[in-house]
C-alpha cells in the first residue's frame, strides 16, 4: 500500500512534468497575467469539473483528471507569482523556474503533512465531488479577497487558498486513480 506521502509525489511529479514541457513550448509568457487573472483561469477549470461531474459528457474530448493537473499548476504559478512580485521578468529560465516551482510544492507539501496529522486523513473519505465544490468555494473566496484588494478581517489570505486548491486537486488525483471514480 502507497503512503499518502508516496503518492501525493507522484501526482505532483505529473504536473511539474507537464508544466515543465509546458514551459518548453510557451515560456513564461504566464508572468504577464495578474493574480485575478490566474483565479478565473483556475475557476474555469473547476466549474468545467463540476459541469462534467454533473452531466458526465465531455464535447471537447478531454477528461476531468487533466483539469485537476491543471488547477495545481495554475495554483504553483499564482504561488510563484506572488514570491515574484515585484521581480518584472517575463521568462524565467526553466532551471530557476524549476527550483521555484519545487520550492512552492514544498510549502505545499509541509501544509499537507500538518493539516492531514490534525485531520486524520479525513479526505480519504470524502467524495471527489465534494472536493470540486471546496476547490470552487476556495475560489469564490480568493476572488472576494482579490476584489477587496487583499484585505481580510479574520481569514487566511490568498495564498492559503491557493495551498489548500493544490491539495484538494492531488487528494482528488489520488482517490481517481487508486480506482475511484472522478465524477463522483
Amino acid at each position: 500500500m502507497l503512503t499518502t506521502e508516496t503518492e501525493y509525489r507522484q501526482v505532483i511529479q505529473r504536473c511539474k512534468d507537464l508544466f515543465l514541457k509546458k514551459n518548453k513550448d510557451y515560456g513564461t509568457a504566464w508572468r504577464i497575467l495578474r493574480l485575478s487573472s490566474i483565479t478565473d483561469q483556475i475557476f474555469i477549470k473547476a466549474q468545467r469539473i463540476r459541469t462534467l461531474q454533473e452531466t458526465g459528457v465531455s464535447k471537447v474530448g478531454e477528461g476531468i483528471e487533466p483539469e485537476f493537473v491543471g488547477i495545481i499548476n495554475y495554483c504553483v504559478m499564482a504561488l510563484i507569482q506572488m514570491q515574484l512580485a515585484t521581480d518584472k521578468r517575463t521568462d524565467i529560465p526553466t532551471g530557476e523556474l524549476e527550483k521555484l516551482y519545487d520550492e512552492q510544492i514544498g510549502r505545499v507539501i509541509d501544509l499537507l503533512f500538518a493539516k492531514n496529522h490534525d485531520y486524520g486523513e479525513a479526505w480519504r473519505d470524502m467524495r471527489i465531488s465534494s472536493m470540486t465544490d471546496i476547490i470552487l468555494m476556495k475560489l469564490l473566496r480568493t476572488k472576494q479577497i482579490e476584489d477587496n484588494e487583499g484585505a481580510t478581517l479574520v481569514s487566511e489570505g490568498v495564498e492559503a487558498n491557493y495551498m489548500d486548491m493544490i491539495n484538494y486537486a492531488v487528494f482528488c488525483l489520488i482517490k481517481s486513480n487508486a480506482g475511484g471514480n472522478p465524477n463522483q
